[in-house]
């Protein structure tokens, strides 16, 4: 039996479809929009022949059939029908595919507008990072913690600000950092999980290899494929004139740019006596 979900998928597919069809007009293709249309916007045929795709195929996905429906095929029908980002990201959603233009358009890694100035109002430690882990904005009580990465010319001489390379090849993280190996083999395993969305991106291919040539700790890490996603939780440092802090992280992805991280840490008043450690 086919799950409730899939048909429900399916479904969902065949509407969306249908209804952005509908809404695209004849002229805007060059095409003669004629008298004798019985329904709105384009024709299910007309749809097809735009998109390089069988108008028989077209047809079954309308009607919620069971077909296979290939990631080329909705990127065609994606850039006949106009869509937005947003509607292009749940047609894909829909048709249970991975968008292979997702987080590669220019400037997908841009900071957005105002959010450096959010930055600088926080009053605890808080960043944010780009798909590679590199910090690209970071407020005055971030650059205090993190000695060795965001404090000025010191984070640019270890690790050119990248998160990864400050936890695997930066001596000061290892002292500030609390039970080191436990956090950096789990930043490892959170790292993976993003790096399968960009399997095809030189950048983080090239990261890797420089990690696992600098660091055998991140080679033995890396090899052992774990995967867990990117989750708040308790922070404990060794900082060199504060002493010993705890915080609380939280992690937020922006609206519309998926790939960007805005990761703060509030003091953790009260907390536990348990340790866990990493920016």
């Amino acid at each position: 039996m086919i799950p409730e979900t899939d048909l429900v998928r399916r479904r969902e597919l065949g509407e969306f479809i249908r209804a952005h069809r509908e809404r695209l007009q004849p002229a805007m293709f060059g095409l003669d929009p004629g008298t004798r249309r019985r329904t709105p916007g384009l024709r299910r045929e007309e749809l097809a022949q735009l998109s390089g795709v069988s108008a028989t195929w077209l047809s079954w996905i309308e009607q919620g059939r069971e077909i296979s429906v290939s990631a080329t095929a909705l990127g065609r029908l994606a850039r006949v029908m106009r869509l937005t980002p947003a509607e292009r990201a749940y047609l894909f959603d829909l048709g249970g595919r991975r968008d292979p233009q997702a987080g590669e358009d220019d400037g997908a890694d841009a900071l957005p507008p105002g959010l450096a100035a959010t930055l600088a109002a926080l009053p605890t430690p808080a960043y944010v990072l780009d798909r590679a882990w590199t910090a690209l904005a970071w407020n005055e009580p971030a650059a205090h913690l993190f000695v060795g990465w965001l404090d000025g010319d010191a984070a640019s001489v270890s690790c050119e600000n990248n998160l990864l390379r400050y936890i695997f090849t930066a001596p000061a993280a290892r002292r500030i950092i609390r039970d080191w190996e436990t956090r950096a083999r789990r930043v490892a395993a959170e790292f993976r999980a993003d790096y399968s969305r960009h399997l095809q991106g030189p950048e983080l291919r090239a990261l890797v290899e420089e990690l696992t040539r600098a660091s055998p700790f991140f080679a033995e890490a890396w090899e052992a494929h774990a995967v867990v996603d990117r989750e708040g939780g308790l922070r404990t440092f060794d900082h060199p004139t504060d002493g010993f802090l705890r915080y609380e992280q939280i992690t937020f992805l922006l609206a519309r740019h998926p790939d960007i991280k805005l990761v703060m840490l509030a003091p953790a008043d009260g907390a536990g006596d348990q340790a866990a450690t990493t920016p």
